[in-house]
């Protein structure tokens, strides 16, 4: 099982149909796939080989899906660069990864003297995109040239199997070293195959790349709709209007966005003005999501809804919330309930939720554990980072750190992530329970809860808001309206309002960054 697959069918059954779309540029599989094998020649002739790294920094574009399949097919292992990080994080990544080529766009040529200057390993930068290129002291080269270099003929590829490393996904804590998860061609491509079966895609299908590609959020789709030979429209970053603009000129069938993106785009009030008929499936992915945000799209854009659980170190799916035949048959409130849980395992992924000893939970949607999950997706291991390997998968089971109930039909429902749960007065409090009841609340835009430090509880619950547009909050009011809903010591002892909360990269909200704000002065990181 290798990468080349996906291609390879997408140019045996439908050379002729429409491939990419953007902007202004519109190229069929047989062309897409003319540019790939240009751009593998040329990255060969650079001297590059299985198993080297070719690191890119970009926004989502036809040329990040070429780099993808130009990579896989030769063995290059691709390592894509959140662009958000600090100079100085990339540096280390880039280091650790021993990178030789560097693939960056212009938007991010400012930044590009200083990277070189702390990896002097790189020795060629592969330029994008319209702005100017700086002056630098490693060779320059284009990457529209090098796409479009040969004529388009297949070079001669290396025989590739299920074990050869294909991407290199760097987390992105603020920490410590920097962890860099290993993606075989085989995680990557079982991952792709299962959800092309899983969401039943087919060439009728319009994907929206508008999830950051760096991130496997969105990644993963470049194989699995190519495999079916689906049509792509990529926008370079998310914008509310300019995505509700996509989906209507390009009868876009299916996308995926992390929860924040989902909520600014169901508060743009464009979103009702919008023709958005031509949506079948609408996939949130990288936290989970309130059950009132599930109504809402149900309501909004009047398409199937799917929650998608996994972890980079996944490749990375294991669960999703699609219902069953039998399920589709119960009432809508019952249906609602069930797409708003983590969901059932994915195909390829043995998923279990566990005690402390290792022996399974009660099946009863009441006892907590651990996510562990084991099959063809779990990642080869963390780059020169063995003994982190070790604590992370044991006997090879993958242990999340997510914390999570089972229902007796098998379905999991996470309630938090271990680092995140709240010790207060001797009592547990999941984060997530609290969240979603605050964003049943209509003035609610975004919420964070956290534990933060209390001499007497030990932890206090404590949120933190984004208020609607044209709405204003009381703290007050919004602590009796949890109040009424969820047990006492769940209740937030204080909320603060901030216009905005922090996100990392992928777009999660950065609850780590928010609680040690409060914790920094602690001797301890737990009462």
């Amino acid at each position: 099982m290798n990468l080349w697959l996906s291609l390879n069918k997408a140019l045996t059954l439908f050379a002729d149909r429409q491939a990419i779309v953007d902007s202004g540029k519109r190229f069929t599989y047989k062309e897409f796939g003319a540019r790939v094998f240009s751009l593998c020649g040329s990255l060969l002739d650079l001297g590059l080989d299985r198993g080297s790294v070719v690191a890119v920094a970009a926004p989502n574009g036809h040329e990040y899906m070429e780099l993808y399949f130009a990579c896989a097919i030769t063995g290059i292992v691709l390592n894509p660069l959140n662009f958000r990080l600090a100079i100085a994080e990339i540096t280390a990544i880039l280091n650790d990864a021993e990178t030789k080529v560097l693939v960056v766009h212009t938007d991010f040529a400012a930044e590009v003297e200083n990277i070189l200057a702390g990896c002097p390993d790189i020795g060629e930068v592969i330029w994008l995109g319209q702005g100017a290129r700086p002056l630098i002291k490693v060779g320059s080269l284009e990457f529209e040239e090098l796409a479009t270099a040969g004529q388009g003929s297949m070079p001669v590829l290396p025989q590739l199997d299920s074990s050869d490393l294909a991407h290199l996904y760097y987390t992105s804590g603020t920490t410590g070293r920097p962890k860099g998860v290993m993606l075989t061609q085989g995680n990557v491509a079982t991952n792709a195959l299962a959800a092309a079966m899983e969401l039943r895609f087919s060439d009728a299908d319009t994907w929206l790349h508008v999830a950051p590609m760096f991130h496997l959020a969105d990644a993963w789709a470049a194989f699995a709709i190519t495999w079916v030979g689906g049509r792509h429209v990529f926008l370079p970053y998310f914008k509310t209007g300019e995505v509700l603009a996509a989906i209507e000129k390009e009868k876009v069938t299916a996308t995926i966005f992390v929860p924040t993106m989902l909520h600014a785009l169901l508060d743009d009030p464009e979103s009702q003005a919008c023709d958005t008929s031509s949506l079948r499936l609408l996939i949130t992915a990288g936290s989970p999501i309130a059950p009132e945000s599930v109504r809402r799209v149900i309501t909004t854009f009047g398409c199937e809804y799917v929650q998608l659980y996994g972890m980079t170190e996944t490749s990375p799916f294991l669960t999703l919330s699609l219902p069953n035949s039998n399920q589709l048959k119960l009432p809508p409130e019952k249906q609602l309930e069930i797409r708003s849980r983590t969901g059932r395992p994915y195909i390829g992924a043995e998923v279990k939720v566990v005690r402390g000893d290792g022996r399974e939970v009660e099946h009863n949607d009441k006892e907590i554990g651990e996510i562990i999950a084991r099959g063809p997706t779990i990642f080869a291991g963390y780059w020169k980072q063995p003994e982190i390997t070790a604590q992370t998968v044991r006997d090879g089971w993958i242990y999340t750190g997510d914390l999570a109930v089972v229902d007796e039909e098998g379905s999991i429902n996470i309630v938090d992530r271990k680092k995140d749960m709240i010790i207060t007065g001797g009592e547990n409090v999941y984060s997530t329970e609290v969240e979603y009841t605050l964003h049943e609340h209509p003035g609610v835009a975004e919420v964070a809860v956290i534990g933060v430090p209390d001499e007497f509880w030990g932890e206090a619950v404590k949120a933190l808001v984004v208020p609607r547009t044209g709405h204003t909050l009381i703290e007050k009011e919004l602590i009796d309206f949890v109040r009424e809903r969820l047990a006492h010591y769940k209740v937030p002892k204080s909320i603060d309002f901030l216009r905005e909360l922090p996100k990392t990269g992928s777009g999660k909200i950065y609850k780590k960054g928010l609680r040690e704000h409060f914790w920094s002065q602690q001797e301890k990181q737990v009462h």
